[in-house]
C-alpha cells in the first residue's frame, strides 16, 4: 500500500499538515488506515483547530480506497492481500507461530503485553535466537533492563540444532551471536539515538538487511517520561511509535516490543502507556503464565486480519 506522502502530488489535500497529524497516531500508509479505528481518528481530528480540513482529508483517503478497487472487495480483503506479500519470520515457538499464521510479519509492529515474569523476555530471546541461527537474519536487540542473556541464547540455539554442548553447537552459537546486535538502552533519548543510527545504516547499506528489531521493554523507557504534567512525555511517546513504525514500513523489518501491564477498572490488568500508545501496534498480544506447570498462554488483543480472543498455549 502507498505511503501517504506519495499521494500528496495527486491529492493536495493530503498535505504535510495532514501527514503530520496521521503520523502522530502512528499512521504512515494507506494500510495503516485500514487497520486504524476511523471513529477514533475522526474524534481526534475534531479536537484540532483545522478539524474540517482534516476530516476532508480522511474522507479523501477512504474515497481513494473505494475508487481504486471494485466495490465487492472490502478493506479487510485488501489488507490481507497486502500482508500476504510480506514475509513472516518464525519465532521458533510453535504455539505462537501457529497463532500468528507463521510468525512475526515484516513491515508490522507487534506488541507483546504481559505482567512481570510472564515470559516476555524469553519470547524475545527465542525469536532472536531462531532468526539469527536458523534463518541467518540480522537482529537488532534493544535491552532496557539488563535482561539479555547470552546463556539463554546458547540454550535456544542448541535446542534448534540439537548440539547444545558440542563443538558444532558452539559454532552455531557464535554464528547466531554475530547476527544479533545488542544495545543496552536505559532512557528514551538513547533509544532515539540508536534508532536514528540504525535508520541511517539501513538507508546506506548494500546488503545484510536487518530483519527483526526488538525493544525489550518499550514501557520501561516511556513510563518515566509520562509522569510530568507537560505534554513533552506524550510527544516523545508518539515520536517513538512513529519512528518504530517508519523503520518497519520503509525497510520491511518486523518490530517486536514488550509492554507491561497496570491495574485497570475492577482490578483487571490492562496494557500500560494508555490510549495514545494503543493505536501504535499493528498486532497486540497478551501473554500470561501458569507458574504451576510452566505453561504460557498468549491471546490476540488486536490483529489486522483475525478476530481478538484467539488463544494459544506453549512452553519456552
Amino acid at each position: 500500500m502507498a505511503p501517504l506522502k506519495a499521494l500528496e502530488l495527486e491529492y493536495p489535500i493530503i498535505d504535510s499538515n495532514f501527514q503530520a497529524f496521521c503520523a502522530s497516531h502512528g499512521i504512515l500508509s494507506v494500510e495503516d488506515f485500514l487497520i486504524h479505528d476511523m471513529y477514533e481518528l475522526t474524534a481526534f481530528a475534531k479536537q484540532q483547530p483545522n478539524s474540517e480540513k482534516l476530516k476532508q482529508s480522511i474522507t479523501q483517503i477512504l474515497s481513494i480506497i473505494d475508487a481504486q478497487h471494485p466495490p465487492w472487495v472490502n478493506g479487510m480483503e485488501l489488507l490481507d492481500d497486502a500482508l500476504h506479500r510480506k514475509h513472516v519470520l518464525p519465532t521458533g515457538c510453535e504455539g505462537i507461530d501457529l497463532l500468528l499464521g507463521g510468525g512475526l510479519r515484516e513491515g508490522q509492529l507487534t506488541e507483546l503485553v504481559g505482567p512481570s515474569s510472564s515470559g516476555k523476555t524469553q519470547v524475545c530471546l527465542l525469536a532472536a535466537s531462531n532468526l539469527a541461527s536458523q534463518h541467518m537474519g540480522t537482529v537488532v536487540y534493544l535491552d532496557t533492563g539488563n535482561s539479555f542473556s547470552t546463556q539463554r541464547i546458547a540454550e535456544f540455539v542448541g535446542r534448534f540444532s540439537n548440539h547444545t554442548f558440542s563443538q558444532a553447537g558452539q559454532r552455531n552459537f557464535q554464528k547466531a551471536m554475530n547476527n544479533i546486535l545488542c544495545h543496552s538502552v536505559f532512557d528514551i533519548f538513547t533509544m532515539f539515538n540508536v534508532l536514528h543510527r540504525l535508520e541511517f545504516s539501513l538507508k546506506s547499506q548494500k546488503g545484510g538487511q536487518v530483519q527483526l528489531l526488538i525493544v525489550d521493554s518499550i514501557s520501561s523507557l516511556i513510563t518515566p517520561i509520562l509522569g510530568n504534567t507537560s505534554s513533552q512525555g506524550r510527544a516523545l511517546m508518539t515520536s517513538a511509535g512513529y519512528l518504530l513504525k517508519k523503520l518497519a514500513h520503509e525497510h520491511n523489518i518486523a518490530v517486536l516490543v514488550t509492554n507491561h501491564t497496570v491495574g485497570g477498572e475492577k482490578g483487571i490488568a490492562k496494557p500500560a502507556l494508555g490510549q495514545t500508545w494503543k493505536s501504535v501496534a499493528h498486532v497486540r498480544l497478551l501473554l500470561s503464565a501458569d507458574h504451576g506447570n510452566d505453561t504460557r498462554s498468549i491471546s490476540v488483543l488486536k490483529h489486522p486480519s483475525m478476530a481478538s480472543g484467539k488463544v494459544a498455549r506453549f512452553r519456552v
